[in-house]
């Protein structure tokens, strides 16, 4: 094991951000086991700043289990139009609409992160996003946009080019 030595915040959060990016794990527990493999040693208090920090969300794995993700999954290259692309084919499980509210259903603990890429996307058809666990809702500008969003995203979702600016 090597010595416990103290890190900067940014090296110990592009370390959490990359063993989160390579690696399947599913507590902080995990986390500082690997961070003290590698000489680092954090508080709990410490490494949930950090993952707060670094916009690291619980989301289910395809085994069933919830791991950590963190935006743009290592691809600094990936656009928003990508990055929004890429997940709605990944955690869009419907969409349905509704006057002016479109509801977006993802697997337990996708909704924040999935509502975190629609609102880095600057669509002028979108008021905002509220998430909670499974469900995201989508607030049209439009007073009857809602079914036209839904539509949208189900189109994503399916490798339809977007229409407009979503």
């Amino acid at each position: 094991m090597k010595a416990l030595v103290p890190a900067t915040k940014a090296a110990r959060q592009a370390l959490v951000r990359r063993l989160i990016e390579t690696e399947r794990i599913g507590s902080q527990g995990e986390i500082a086991l690997r961070l003290e493999a590698e000489g680092i040693s954090v508080t709990q208090a410490t490494l949930s700043r950090d993952l707060a920090d670094i916009g690291a969300v619980k989301v289910r794995a395809a085994s069933g289990g919830h791991v950590y993700a963190v935006g743009n999954e290592g691809d600094p290259e990936e656009t928003t139009d990508e990055r929004l692309t890429r997940l709605c084919g990944e955690l869009l499980f419907s969409a349905d609409g509704s006057a002016n509210i479109t509801v977006l259903r993802t697997p337990s603990g996708g909704a924040q992160y999935f509502a975190s890429a629609i609102d880095s996307h600057d669509d002028a058809d979108i008021v905002g996003t509220v998430a909670g666990d499974d469900t995201v809702l989508v607030i049209s500008r439009d007073p009857d946009g809602g079914l036209r969003l839904a539509q949208k995203f189900l189109d994503r979702a399916s490798g339809v080019a977007p229409h407009s600016d979503l």
